[in-house]
């Protein structure tokens, strides 16, 4: 009986590592777009598509935080990449956080697509940190 709940367990971390090896992957690949096309990639989140240098500087500053979070777990191994899991986990919840107090200045379908991205990635990465920490 043991084993087989070992094995089980192996299974569904092995499954959730690999869901946070897509999540980092996904994080280079918004980077990469944010920061290359930030206008393009702010109206594609339904935030307007005109010209606003602050808005640009400030999305490109996003890029470069998911181009960090995404490149810093795939990089990493063992301990380091626990580390970068629950920094991911932190960015994620707070994002979620935002989301939510953002919404009454946000169109319905932007704050409901925006939060609810940043709250599942936030549950993945809750799943992950507390995988980790179990024995």
């Amino acid at each position: 009986m043991a084993d087989v709940t070992e094995t089980e367990n192996k299974g569904v971390a092995e499954r959730l590592d690999a869901v946070m090896l897509n999540v980092a992957r996904a994080r280079i690949a918004v980077g990469v777009a944010a920061f290359a096309a930030p206008r393009l990639t702010v109206k594609a989140m339904g935030l307007g598509g005109h010209a606003d240098a602050g808005r640009d500087y400030v999305t490109r500053m996003f890029a470069a935080r998911e181009l960090a979070l995404g490149a810093g777990y795939l990089l990493s191994r063992g301990p380091a990449r626990k580390t970068w899991a629950r920094l991911g986990l932190v960015v994620d919840g707070l994002d979620t956080v935002n989301g939510l107090r953002s919404r009454p200045g946000l169109p319905l379908w932007v704050a409901a697509g925006a939060t609810g991205i940043a709250a599942g990635a936030t549950a993945l990465g809750a799943a992950k940190v507390t995988r980790d920490l179990l024995p």
